[in-house]
């Protein structure tokens, strides 16, 4: 600050130091620790993806130097009637599959989120399938499902239901096989983010509901669903992606039949590429399925956008 002769007072001007050692060190620091999850992704996810996008174009087939098709594969894949079956096996599965395990989750969340003795246990006990192998429960659930030696025929020949056609080798009773081994592998992880999103709701909500008379049910509808949107989005997203992908289980108890009616669009991809060794065309499907499944994970993201909740 200045004095001048006048008696006024003149600020000098203030210069802002621009970043200094202090910032870039911690930069530099950021990028280091984000550095192996970059190269991971490079590596693991980016790299594959545009292999998969060059040999889409082609007739490679690990036998012979690969061809160059142009759009071939894609022409006949959108006439291949097996692709067709496979596609609407994969929405079949989806559209069964993906309501069905949000709200058996949101139910075992409600249920469990109460205090109950053992909660802990069922909690558990619920989410333990999530963290095993998929492949491990369908080898386990396809002796469950065995006609002969199944603990879930005796079981049902106990109660009076008894019947000699075997799960997973009745094209009626197939898909219905591996749709409720999905939902009982997954149903956990989902219960545990409602859980998260029930525990973040105020309790003075429900409170005040009491007070006004508000029932169980409307309790549930007017505070409880709604605050719920966020997670029903997260949920919903992610289970539909995980039912577009539906693999390991069908591999294992199925190998895509009988008579290819519990064949996903994964378990071409996988018969098309390792099986008859044409990686140019089983790239392709792969291609239109991811294409598929990022469409419609942003026409659900923009239709629940509107809903999504902020407290």
């Amino acid at each position: 600050m200045t004095t001048l002769a006048s008696g006024s007072v003149r600020a000098r001007p203030v210069r802002r130091r621009r970043g200094g050692v202090g910032t870039r060190r911690r930069q530099i620091t950021a990028w280091l620790f984000l550095a192996p999850s970059i190269l991971a992704l490079v590596v693991f996810t980016l790299v594959p993806m545009a292999q998969a996008v060059q040999l889409s174009f082609t007739d490679y087939n690990l036998l012979q130097a690969a061809q160059w098709v142009g759009l071939d594969n894609y022409t006949e894949l959108f006439q291949d009637p097996g692709v067709w079956n496979a596609f609407w096996n994969t929405i079949l599965y989806a559209v069964v599959v993906t309501p069905l395990t949000v709200l058996i989750a949101l139910a075992f969340a409600i249920f469990l989120n109460q205090k109950l003795p053992g909660r802990a246990f069922f909690r558990t006990a619920i989410f333990l399938p999530f963290i095993l192998s998929l492949g491990v429960i369908a080898i386990a659930w396809a002796f469950l499902l065995d006609p002969n030696i199944g603990l879930l025929s005796y079981w049902l020949g106990g109660v009076g239901i008894a019947s000699g056609r075997s799960w997973l080798s009745d094209p009626f009773l197939a898909m219905p096989a591996v749709m409720m081994v999905g939902i009982w592998k997954n149903v956990g992880f989902y219960m545990v983010i409602y859980l998260a999103g029930l525990q973040s709701i105020p309790a003075e909500l429900y409170e005040a509901a009491k007070l006004d008379g508000a029932g169980a049910w409307k309790r549930f509808r007017r505070i409880t669903l709604p605050l719920l949107s966020n997670q029903t989005l997260l949920v919903t997203i992610m289970a539909t992606v995980a039912s577009l992908q539906a693999f390991d289980q069908i591999y294992v108890m199925t190998h895509g039949g009988p008579f290819f009616r519990t064949e996903t669009l994964v378990m071409l991809i996988y018969r098309e590429g390792f099986q008859q060794l044409r990686f140019g065309y089983g790239s392709a499907i792969s291609l239109v399925l991811l294409a598929f499944v990022f469409v419609l994970s942003m026409i659900q993201f923009a239709l629940s956008r509107r809903s999504t909740v902020r407290y």
